[in-house]
């Protein structure tokens, strides 16, 4: 029930795959250059208390900036609101087969 991703329909049971990620304890990040979005996830906070995660390592995710800005937009963070940075490394456990 995921508001971003249409429901998995039947047909697709067969291809799919699970991937658990870890998340490790998180640090202080000061700004983009202490993110690199193939090795650390983001998290971004601001005032309000909103919050937005996005894990390292997604498929064609290699700007600093992009990474930022869609953490941004998943918590309804405009893009010149003063926010809090955090980052973290994920252990990635893919199934097997």
């Amino acid at each position: 029930r995921d508001p971003r991703f249409p429901p998995v329909r039947q047909a697709e049971l067969a291809g799919l795959g699970v991937e658990v990620s870890v998340l490790l304890p998180d640090e202080p990040a000061g700004g983009l250059d202490d993110l690199d979005p193939v090795r650390y996830g983001v998290v971004v906070s601001d005032a309000a208390g909103r919050e937005g995660v996005l894990l390292p390592g997604l498929p064609g995710l290699v700007e600093a900036r992009e990474q930022l800005d869609i953490a941004r937009r998943k918590a309804g963070i405009g893009p010149d609101q003063p926010v809090t940075l955090r980052r973290f490394e994920v252990l990635k456990f893919p199934e097997k087969g």
